[in-house]
């Protein structure tokens, strides 16, 4: 209110009212839910941090280090992040447990960045019932895309039927009479990218046929006899639908049987750690969707988002290794929880949480290669719909010229 020398009377009025009710106003705007104050944000996540999906667990350790970086530079709208990663194990039972804990006694704002098919179906329907934002799932599966049943639940990665439409298509492409053998996760996980693939054969009409199909456990110690069964089949190509340590153990062993067929894998399971310990040699001429970048090789070294996250990388994570894209797409994931938060000012409720994540519709991850973005609208959860095509070449990903969209 600008004051003149004329109006002092009234301008010393209006001031005085103003203190009065100053404090009021600012209340009036603020609007906290459960998890949120003047001072902090409380954020919740569960991953495997034990147990055989443990290499996983950096997700969160790399969320623990974004979050003291920016605490230690003010916070977010000045208000410091409280974030509380939980050990899961992969299992159902104890997703549950630490969910409930999160929620219930830890009363978190919102649960981002925890991991798996099963475990996450394990909280679902409770997340939902508790009006719970359960955003950026560290699991692509189709289900997460239901706005208007389970509009609290939100994917972070590419939908598992689209990359898994989209290799079939590859496959019908390149090898239209391919002799198809699959190995996959006995459970949602790997049944969300089986039926999609398979039904783009059969509506394909062509020879393009899957003779062989074998299933492990997340708990099998070794998967080489499904791995045998499928390198005598006849298979001339092998759809990899596996995570982690099985990842790494299918691709060193398929190497080790003298097979060589035309390999498929999830983007999932594309990160440096999985392909460093079955051997870059091994992996050569995979196929996988992209749509990352990869943290640790020459090509991206000087990228400015890359460099971000090395510097934290060093700072807060230096057992961590340069090359552990696992890790930086959990930077990625932190990013963008960041910006949610940063776009929800001051009504730090659950329901504004989530329309701020539904909002992300053009925001790019730094994880993400240039030109991705999130899709995300209010009436569609399809986290990203553009991708590539990339084969291994030993050292990094040949990525094709043009981008897919389905």
């Amino acid at each position: 209110m600008k004051k003149h020398p004329t109006r002092r009377a009234f301008c010393a009025t209006a001031a005085a009212a103003a203190l009065v009710s100053a404090p009021f106003v600012r209340a009036a705007e603020k609007k906290y839910g459960p998890g949120a104050s003047d001072t902090e944000i409380k954020l919740g996540q569960t991953v495997p941090h034990s147990g055989p999906g443990s290499l996983y667990g950096v997700l969160g350790r790399v969320g623990e280090a974004y979050f003291q970086m920016l605490n230690e530079q003010g916070g977010i709208n000045g208000r410091k992040i409280n974030f509380l990663t939980l050990d899961d194990a992969y299992s159902a039972p104890k997703c549950v447990e630490a969910t409930r804990r999160l929620v219930e006694q830890e009363e978190v704002l919102a649960l981002y960045g925890s991991l798996g098919t099963a475990p996450q179906t394990a909280v679902h329907k409770y997340l939902n019932s508790k009006g719970v934002p359960q955003l950026l799932l560290n699991t692509g599966a189709s289900k997460w895309n239901d706005p208007k049943t389970y509009k609290w639940t939100m994917a972070g990665l590419p939908l598992y039927p689209t990359e898994a439409r989209i290799l079939a298509r590859h496959v019908v492409n390149v090898k239209p009479e391919a002799k198809i053998g699959i190995l996959y996760q006995n459970d949602d996980f790997g049944r969300d990218f089986l039926g999609p693939f398979k039904k783009v054969l059969a509506d394909a009409g062509g020879k393009a046929s899957v003779i062989m199909e074998q299933t492990y456990d997340l708990t099998d110690p070794t998967i080489d006899s499904q791995l045998v069964n499928l390198s005598k089949s006849g298979a001339d190509v092998f759809y990899n639908i596996s995570t982690g340590k099985a990842t790494s153990q299918s691709v060193r062993k398929v190497a080790e049987l003298g097979w060589k067929p035309l390999q498929l894998l999830s983007a999932g399971s594309t990160g440096r750690s999985i392909l460093s310990a079955a051997g870059f040699e091994n992996a050569k001429g995979i196929v996988a969707i992209r749509y990352a970048k990869d943290a640790g090789v020459p090509r991206w070294q000087n990228d400015p988002e890359v460099m971000d996250f090395e510097a934290l990388r060093k700072k807060y994570l230096p057992n961590v290794d340069p090359d552990n894209t696992i890790a930086y797409a959990g930077y990625g994931q932190a990013v963008t929880m960041g910006e949610i938060l940063r776009r929800c000012g001051d009504d730090l409720t659950r329901e504004n949480v989530l329309k701020q994540a539904a909002g992300l519709n053009g925001f790019h991850s730094p994880f993400f290669l240039d030109g991705i973005t999130y899709n995300y609208t209010p009436d569609d959860y399809t986290p990203m719909k553009t991708l590539y095509i990339s084969i291994f070449n030993g050292s990094d990903w040949d990525i094709s010229d043009k981008p897919v969209t389905e």
